[in-house]
C-alpha cells in the first residue's frame, strides 16, 4: 500500500540578541576666568613751606593802635612811679634842711625841666620770627594683581546593563500533506475501479 500522507514538521526558530553592558564617561569640563587689577605709581610731593612772622618786629617801628595804647599806658605808669618817687624825695629833703633860695630854685627847675629825647627808629628791634615745615616725598608702587578662578566640572559616569533579547521567528508548525489520488464513494464510481477478489 503507498503513503498517502506526507507530514512535515516546521521548528521553531529563536533568535536571540545580547546587549553589552556599557559604562560611558562623559568628559569633564574646565574653565578659567582671570582678571586683572592694575597697579600704579602715585608720586606725592610737598615742598618745604617757610612762615615768617614780621608781626612783632613791624610793631617796634610802626606799632598798631592796641599797641600804642599799651605802650602809652605802660610810660604813663611809669611817670606816675617817678613822679611819685621824686615827690617823696622832695618832702625827705624839705624835712631835713632849712628851705632856702637854692633848694627851691632847684626843685623849680627840676619841676619845669622837659625831656628832650626823641627816638626816631628806622630799624625794628627785633628781627621776625622763622620757622619752617620740612619738604615731604611720598612714593607708592603696587604691582598689578592677577587673579585666577578656576570652575571645574567633574566628569560622570553613565552605566547601562546588559540585556538578552529573545524573539521567536519562526512558529514551530506541522505540516500534513496528502500525496494520494481522490477517494471515491462509493469506490465503483473510481473509473479506475477494480472489484476486490475475494475468493482469491
Amino acid at each position: 500500500m503507498e503513503q498517502l500522507l506526507n507530514i512535515k514538521t516546521v521548528p521553531i526558530q529563536i533568535e536571540m540578541k545580547v546587549n553589552h553592558a556599557r559604562l560611558e564617561y562623559a568628559r569633564g569640563t574646565a574653565e578659567l576666568e582671570i582678571n586683572r587689577d592694575e597697579g600704579g605709581l602715585s608720586i606725592q610731593s610737598r615742598p618745604i613751606q617757610l612762615k615768617l612772622d614780621t608781626f612783632e618786629a613791624r610793631n617796634s617801628i610802626t606799632p598798631t593802635s592796641f599797641r600804642s595804647i599799651e605802650q602809652a599806658a605802660q610810660k604813663g605808669k611809669s611817670a606816675v612811679y617817678d613822679a611819685m618817687a621824686t615827690t617823696g624825695q622832695q618832702g625827705q629833703l624839705l624835712l631835713k634842711a632849712q628851705v632856702g633860695e637854692e633848694l627851691v630854685t632847684r626843685f623849680a627847675k627840676e619841676s619845669t625841666e622837659v625831656n628832650t629825647e626823641l627816638q626816631l627808629n628806622w630799624l625794628p628791634s627785633t628781627g621776625p620770627e622763622i620757622s619752617w615745615d620740612n619738604a615731604e616725598l611720598s612714593i607708592r608702587y603696587e604691582m598689578d594683581k592677577l587673579g585666577f578662578d578656576w570652575k571645574m566640572n567633574e566628569g560622570s559616569y553613565h552605566f547601562t546593563p546588559g540585556s538578552i533579547e529573545v524573539s521567536v521567528a519562526q512558529q514551530p508548525d506541522v505540516l500534513i500533506e496528502y500525496v494520494g489520488g481522490p477517494i471515491y464513494v462509493p469506490p465503483s464510481s473510481d473509473p479506475n475501479y477494480q472489484p476486490i477478489d475475494v475468493n482469491a
